[in-house]
């Protein structure tokens, strides 16, 4: 449980349905808050930390910040206030979708991060992965290689396991999953993967991944080359039922 934030409820006389109608959201929300890995919007973090009268670092101290390379922190808070985030990745999964046991494969198999960093790493990817359960969730739309489905990373049950948690998140109505068909040839997608994420206010950011570190790009003339470069990745796609239907095929194949 969130003991900080329990806490400070316990201490201000607050319940989950006085919180909620001073941070202006349903108590469920707020019951979702006193969760593991649940933190809200930057917004009602500053509702709740005044209404409590605490700082918002005492009841969300973002420990999964800490645990994350200091380059990936700017993308870290975008991608948590995205209303949409449109994804495409030519040789792993997105990690919003990963199983616990794929992304452990990812980070050991790499060989470049550090054994005693592993863990740090994996679970500040898993508490990423609140994002979708929020009660506003961002609008996930993936665009995956189909030799994503086929590479065996971390053994045929993690494969299996994967691709069925893949095909079941897949039927989220703000989960949306399409593969470009290994019969496609030279295509956009080939020059690397990136991640566009659209805010409250329209305003877009683009994240994209090297052998060094991340780079976010916001510069208009950068911006339009990946918009240009997800509607070609997209346009070779399949739809997302025939998506599917192809993942839970290749599923099998891992059984």
């Amino acid at each position: 449980m969130n003991d900080a934030l329990r806490a400070a409820m316990n201490d201000a006389g607050a319940t989950v349905e006085s919180l909620a109608e001073r941070a202006e959201v349903d108590p469920k929300t707020v019951a979702r808050w006193l969760s593991p890995g649940r933190i809200p919007h930057a917004r009602h973090r500053a509702a709740a930390a005044a209404a409590l009268g605490r700082d918002i670092g005492d009841l969300w101290p973002d420990t999964s910040r800490r645990r994350d390379p200091v380059w990936f922190r700017p993308w870290q808070e975008i991608e948590r206030e995205a209303v949409a985030l449109r994804w495409f990745e030519s040789v792993v999964l997105p990690g919003l979708l990963q199983t616990e046991a794929y992304a452990r494969a990812v980070l050991e198999g790499a060989g470049l991060v550090a054994p005693a960093q592993v863990q740090r790493r994996l679970t500040a990817r898993m508490a990423r992965q609140a994002i979708l359960e929020r009660d506003d969730p961002p609008q996930l739309t993936a665009v995956i290689d189909e030799t994503v489905l086929r590479r065996p990373i971390g053994g045929r049950q993690t494969m299996h396991e994967q691709l069925c948690a893949l095909a079941a998140g897949g039927e989220r109505p703000h989960v949306r999953v399409h593969v470009v068909p290994a019969s496609v040839g030279a295509y956009a997608g080939l020059n690397g993967p990136f991640v566009i994420a659209t805010s409250t206010d329209r305003r877009t950011a683009c994240y994209l991944d090297n052998q060094l570190e991340g780079h976010l790009a916001s510069a208009a003339e950068d911006i339009a080359v990946i918009l240009d470069a997800w509607e070609a990745v997209r346009g070779e796609a399949l739809n997302h039922r025939q998506s599917i239907e192809l993942i839970k095929e290749v599923a099998k194949t891992w059984s």
